[in-house]
């Protein structure tokens, strides 16, 4: 899949599937990846540690492995978009944006680089472009770019209205994490206050035909939200998908065995990994 297949599959309606590299670094995980069956995967270089190089490495990789690849950024920037974009990303996420000055410089970074400064804002506030010639090259060169925005805080949701005005957002990003201590319920994920915000985000996309991933770590609260419109599936993580595997195989195998001794197995519990 390209990222100009997904964001139509998106824009039209469809669901896509997806989970988050946390851990994940050699470039030798792109082979079983591309036996997952995921449409998109976010390669996380906000928390987790790595470098220019890493990334690089990484996406080159798994540029055949059928999945959309983007980048969570450390910062809502435009140097890490490009850098990003240029190591060989499908597309990014900008995570905590609050502002549409913030939500802008990604956008333009991703939609229309190599332009820049003055003439690149000029485009974003007007819809002018130095010729037609340059409008054309530009829309071919990022066609396939994938940019989603990150909305995880109280600030934000107060600004959606406006941050979502600005032209060339392709999906909005919910951090459950963050947005439950910005709201002063940390990781009470369902608190009516948090579900009355998620519920508010995705009325005012849903009025902008914008779609929104909501990063949720259980299946229960994945599919509660699918139920509810999201339409960007991003479940868990490489972490917490192993764990899970982990959890039931060798639950199964080790209850199996305590019938055996006549015992009681012990259950590793879930993964606590937060991204």
């Amino acid at each position: 899949m390209t990222g100009e297949e997904l964001k139509k599959k998106v824009q039209a309606g469809g669901i896509v599937y997806g989970t988050m590299l946390s851990t994940s670094r050699n470039p030798r995980w792109a082979l079983p990846l591309a036996g997952f069956g995921l449409e998109f995967v976010v390669i996380d270089t906000e928390h987790s540690p790595r470098s220019r190089a890493d990334v690089a490495d990484f996406l080159a990789a798994a540029r055949d492995s059928g999945a959309v690849l983007i980048v969570r950024i450390p910062i809502p920037d435009s140097h890490y978009v490009t850098m990003a974009l240029d190591a060989g990303a499908h597309g990014v996420l900008a995570p905590y944006c609050e502002t549409v000055e913030e939500v802008e410089e990604v956008v333009e970074a991703a939609k229309w680089r190599p332009l820049k400064g003055a003439l690149v804002r000029r485009v974003t506030q007007t819809g002018k472009f130095p010729s037609a010639a340059t409008k054309k090259y530009l829309e071919e060169r990022n066609k396939h770019t994938v940019c989603l925005i990150g909305i995880e805080s109280v600030p934000a949701i107060e600004n959606l209205d406006n941050i979502l005005k600005v032209p060339g957002i392709d999906g909005i990003f919910v951090g459950p994490n963050d947005l439950t201590i910005s709201l002063g319920i940390p990781d009470q994920y369902e608190h009516p206050d948090y579900e009355r915000a998620l519920r508010r985000i995705l009325a005012a996309c849903k009025k902008r035909r914008v779609p929104v991933m909501v990063h949720h770590h259980t299946v229960e609260l994945t599919t509660k939200w699918l139920r509810e419109g999201a339409r960007f599936v991003l479940h868990g993580s490489d972490v917490r998908l192993m764990h899970a595997g982990v959890r039931a195989e060798f639950g199964a195998v080790k209850a199996a065995a305590a019938k055996l001794a006549d015992a009681k197995a012990k259950d590793i519990g879930e993964s606590d990994e937060v991204v």
